[in-house]
């Protein structure tokens, strides 16, 4: 490599492997599947590969901290290795991520990414899993009637309108997306879903919309085209410029097996599939989520396309809450008290929305700071604007704690 080398924005998380501290470097964009485990000794090099420091200079600057020459194989070592797994920007990853941008671009769909691991890949084994959701002691119960056909819902209460649900891995989270969408179940009549998801890698624009069906285990949840089409239409913004951020993104992937799970030959149900990144980036600018108009123009073209749809619309929020600890930048770990504070706060946060108050919300993340890393905020910022202030219930809060970190989540039914 000619040019100082660059590292990618990548994760790096604090691990502990057979009793040794590593630090792992992962891709969040899902360019390579590879995770490499660095001795923490490496970690102030590989700091230094950021494009302005040639071998040279990395080689200077370590002399000058420590007195000790690395020599010129050792980095170029390192920089080959982190090169063959896509870490670095460089020629050779350009070339990687414009044969797999490529490719799913002209997939005529989008592939089950998580299949066989988040989740079981052979249809039995997932639905036996998800059967274990509802009937485990954390769950909700077995589904109590059988799903109710779309030409009206029943089950003692009001039909569903939306629904934040988790997007934490199932093995971890499974009951609590039980407690969502059992509701649904008994109780939804929609036949088209809008899925909102978190988009963990960040985007450049704060929606993506794609046209193309997302394959489950299940059978493939089909995207309502004409719906999408619409919606692009009225949003007057470039609503597929960000379409590849679908590609390895599972927020919305694991709603669309949750719906397949209900619904697959029971029901003909559509989705449309909606990647949101905006709440943060409010935050970092000191705005409200609505002072970019391309946000504001978006929610308005939601609501009157599905007002024009006429068809049965319903929200969903793939959504988690919290993310803390030294896996998430935090200096310490996570003690029983701060579990403790974290629960609280979540729950005066959840508070707002299950008041369906998105103002609210946004301002009781924006007192802190986000401190918590609450990564479903824009998600449940655009499906509380959807719902126009409907109130919600909160059927289940959740926390998976472990010695790097916790994450929480919360299932609301609207």
């Amino acid at each position: 490599m000619s040019e100082p080398p660059r590292l990618r924005a990548i994760e790096a998380v604090p691990v502990d492997h057979e009793g040794e501290q590593y630090v792992a470097l992962r891709d969040p964009a899902g360019y390579t599947p590879s995770v490499l485990m660095l001795a923490p000794a490496l970690i102030e090099v590989v700091s230094l590969f950021d494009g302005d420091h040639s071998i040279v200079d990395v080689q200077g600057e370590l002399m000058r901290r420590h007195g000790e020459l690395v020599t010129r194989e050792h980095l170029e070592k390192l920089v080959a290795a982190l090169d063959e797994h896509g870490f670095l920007d460089s020629p050779a990853f350009a070339a990687r991520r414009a044969s797999i941008d490529n490719a799913f671009l002209s997939a005529p769909s989008r592939a089950a990414t998580h299949a066989g691991g988040a989740y079981a890949g052979e249809p039995a084994a997932l639905r036996a899993a998800m059967d274990g959701f509802f009937t485990s002691p954390d769950g909700p119960g077995a589904i109590g009637s059988s799903v109710q056909p779309a030409n009206g819902a029943s089950g003692g209460g009001p039909g569903v309108r939306g629904l934040v649900a988790p997007h934490i891995d199932f093995h971890r989270g499974g009951p609590a997306y039980a407690w969502a969408y059992r509701d649904l179940a008994e109780r939804g009549d929609a036949d088209l879903f809008v899925i909102f998801g978190t988009c963990h890698a960040g985007m450049a624009d704060p929606f993506a919309l794609t046209r193309k069906d997302f394959d489950t285990p299940l059978g493939p949840a089909r995207v309502d085209r004409e719906f999408v089409d619409a919606l692009a239409t009225r949003a007057r913004q470039d609503c597929y410029a960000s379409e590849l951020a679908h590609r390895n993104e599972h927020s919305i992937e694991f709603q669309a097996v949750f719906l397949q799970y209900l619904y697959a030959g029971r029901r003909d149900v559509t989705v449309v599939p909606v990647l949101t990144s905006f709440v943060h980036e409010a935050l970092a600018r000191g705005r409200r989520p609505e002072d970019d108009p391309r946000v504001r123009a978006f929610l308005e073209a939601l609501g009157e396309t599905a007002a024009a749809s006429r068809r049965k619309v319903a929200f969903i929020a793939g959504a988690d809450l919290a993310h803390m600890g030294t896996r998430f930048g935090d200096p310490e770990p996570i003690s029983p008290a701060e579990l403790e504070t974290i629960g609280r706060e979540d729950r005066a946060m959840l508070e707002r929305v299950e008041a369906g108050d998105a103002d609210g919300f946004f301002e009781s993340v924006r007192r802190d700071n986000d401190r918590r890393r609450i990564c479903g905020l824009s998600p449940i910022y655009a499906l509380m604007r959807a719902l126009g202030g409907a109130r919600g219930s909160l059927r289940r809060y959740g926390q998976w704690p472990d010695p790097e970190g916790v994450v929480t989540f919360a299932s609301v039914v609207y």
